[in-house]
């Protein structure tokens, strides 16, 4: 790759000679799978790190998605939004319940929960929320929503690792929330996710569903899949764990160039800091509007993509918009303006712990000029 392009994301390393060193252990030890050291460490460092109470690892972020919904027994409807990433909602379909989209709060990206309860029917049996670019839900809301109807509600947290409200781990908020550990995300596994749950029983019957629903030997206790994450996996993840915050302070410090340089710029806008809350900084969405700004965002995008500096038009277009879903009565655009008024305006600048200022400041002129 061109030394001169200047990525949207860049993956968290581990040193590789200390990596070769706990390669070396896995080696030796000939268990390379099947719930080994590692993988065991990996769930107890995770849980203590994150503030949880218990950790179960996948081998990606989208199949913690499917299982919580067959863990649930989730059917018939679920609410959720349209400005995520596809696997949220295909997680959805691929276990045959037919999502409802409801329109998004324009402050935070998030589900509104002004517009859950009419969405409701009494085919809904859950609503599954993002927190977009780990900005959190209003938990509190979407709880008592859910109280009152006598619904589950499943968090896709997968930018959301380590984030805090008021010194709480947002991950703890809901049946059951389920993380990324893909490589473009704040803290990554190469390939890799997790589900946070609430209790030890839970925990056990998400360990079996993942492992082909194998309670013992001889025993299987319901249908389940492979979704195992390996030791290799599991070596790397608990290397990352401790340079995670490190990471995440050198994220917040380009966020921080990057509003002091921008705030004042006409038709940009970006989201602040949300108080009491401890944020990861996975993204940092900037905002164009083409009449104040005097350039549309797909203008800004490629010039930016010009200039060897790649942004993200991130979510656009809406999972809506998407040939399986835009059929849906809840697809409608008339039901969703500000998702799409948010889709149509994003580009996500580039956000990771290795930006030097130099990438920072030519990222800036871009928009500046």
């Amino acid at each position: 790759m061109n030394k001169d392009i200047i990525t949207v994301t860049s993956p968290l390393l581990p040193d590789l000679n200390d990596f070769h060193a706990e390669l070396q252990k896995i080696w030796d030890s000939k268990w390379i799978t099947n719930n080994g050291a590692f993988h065991k460490q990996l769930e107890i460092a995770l849980a203590e790190y994150l503030g949880v109470p218990y950790v179960s690892l996948f081998t990606n972020g989208t199949l913690p998605l499917i299982t919580a919904l067959q863990a649930l027994r989730i059917t018939g409807e679920v609410i959720t939004t349209p400005y995520s990433f596809v696997a949220t909602t295909h997680a959805l379909w691929w276990n045959g319940i037919k999502p409802v989209f409801v329109d998004i709060d324009p402050a935070t990206g998030n589900i509104d929960p002004d517009k859950i309860e009419a969405a409701i029917t009494p085919r809904t049996t859950a609503i599954m929320p993002v927190h977009v670019y780990g900005k959190p839900c209003d938990t509190s809301r979407i709880q008592e929503i859910a109280n009152k109807y006598g619904l589950k509600v499943i968090y896709d947290a997968a930018h959301a690792f380590g984030v805090k409200v008021n010194g709480e781990s947002i991950l703890n908020a809901g049946d059951m929330s389920t993380l990324s550990f893909h490589a473009t995300k704040v803290y990554n596994t190469i390939e890799g996710g997790a589900m946070v749950m609430h209790d030890e029983r839970t925990k056990q019957r998400i360990d079996y569903l993942k492992n082909f629903g194998f309670e013992n030997e001889t025993t299987i206790m319901g249908p389940g899949i492979n979704s195992k994450m390996d030791e290799v996996r599991a070596a790397y993840g608990l290397l990352t764990l401790k340079q995670v915050d490190d990471a995440i302070e050198a994220r917040h410090q380009v966020a921080i160039a990057y509003r002091k340089a921008l705030r004042d710029v006409e038709g940009i806008t970006f989201f602040d800091d949300m108080p009491g809350v401890r944020h990861n900084y996975s993204y940092f969405p900037i905002f164009v509007d083409a009449n104040k700004y005097g350039m549309t965002r797909d203008d800004l995008y490629f010039k930016m993509k010009a200039a060897n500096v790649l942004g993200r038009r991130y979510f656009y277009p809406l999972i809506s918009e998407f040939s399986t879903y835009r059929g849906l009565e809840s697809a409608k655009p008339e039901n969703l303006p500000q998702a799409h008024n948010m889709a149509n305006s994003v580009i996500c600048l580039p956000m990771h712990h290795a930006l030097t200022e130099e990438d920072i400041q030519r990222t800036i002129e871009c928009i500046m000029k």
